[in-house]
């Protein structure tokens, strides 16, 4: 499934009153930033939000996976992004509030791996 312009739009439309949002092409998808900082990414029609290990547990309550695809030796799983479940899309103030707590994750300098 390829991501669609049209819930592209409609993610876009529902997350308006972040500041300066933009969208840009990323790998098979479209990486979403606010104010240059991108904090969520749609892939095949999916909604994904940056998470860190404070917010993770709370996406995965909501039954949420994080990002994840295979290549030829393996399946890699990008637990930095975790998806949003579809009812929250039609929740502005909910799916706003979510944006802004990814946001301030993603602004945060990450720490190395050793």
């Amino acid at each position: 499934m390829k991501t669609s312009p049209d819930f592209v739009a409609f993610v876009k439309d529902q997350l308006d009153a972040l500041r300066d949002l933009r969208s840009a092409r990323l790998f098979s998808g479209v990486g979403l930033s606010a104010a240059g900082i991108q904090f969520a990414m749609i892939i095949d029609n999916v909604l994904y939000f940056a998470v860190d290990d404070t917010t993770r547990p709370a996406y995965e309550a909501m039954g949420s996976h994080c990002f994840a695809y295979s290549t030829r030796v393996r399946r890699v799983e990008v637990r930095r992004y975790y998806a949003l479940p579809a009812d929250l899309l039609e929740d502005r103030e909910r799916l706003v509030a979510l944006a802004r707590e990814s946001l301030e994750i993603a602004a945060r300098p990450r720490k190395r791996k050793s």
